[in-house]
């Protein structure tokens, strides 16, 4: 357990693109399931919307995403902070992926009917410690909200 919080701190020694993607899969994951959460009730339809994201814009199949998943939510559980997982997706994900990965977090956010102002403090959180722009961050909302 020690050594694989070790290893989310710690650089990359395996610059194969297939572990990093694996790694910024699963930094992603963890940030929806950690907005799922945000509100203290994680129900099926934030779980469903976390899937369908997760699937959708993978393109994972029902057993990568189970894996995926359970993964994600075992780091998300040993997570003290946000860090780990914005460092990564700031070292490689382009503006575009950032921009998006907002807008999945609104979409789990606003899955249930509800916005939570632990939800919505989260996800702005997030959009500052990967640099999105505050009027992307608004416009991100506004569209998933549907205004």
């Amino acid at each position: 357990m020690i050594g694989a919080l070790k290893a989310l701190f710690e650089p990359s020694r395996d610059d194969e693109p297939a572990v990093t993607e694996h790694r910024l899969r699963l930094a992603a994951a963890a940030l929806l399931i950690e907005t799922a959460r945000a509100d203290s009730r994680q129900d099926r339809v934030e779980e469903a919307a976390l899937a369908d994201t997760l699937k959708r814009g993978l393109g994972l199949s029902d057993a990568e995403l189970e894996d995926l998943v359970r993964e994600a939510n075992a780091q998300a559980d040993a997570a003290t902070s946000l860090y780990q997982f914005t460092r990564l997706i700031n070292d490689h994900f382009p503006p575009a992926r950032k921009r998006q990965l907002i807008i999945d977090m609104w979409k789990v956010a606003y899955a249930d009917g509800d916005l939570d102002k632990y939800e919505e403090h989260l996800i702005r959180r997030v959009a500052e410690l990967i640099y999105v722009p505050h009027e992307e961050y608004i416009r991100a909302k506004l569209t998933v909200a549907g205004r």
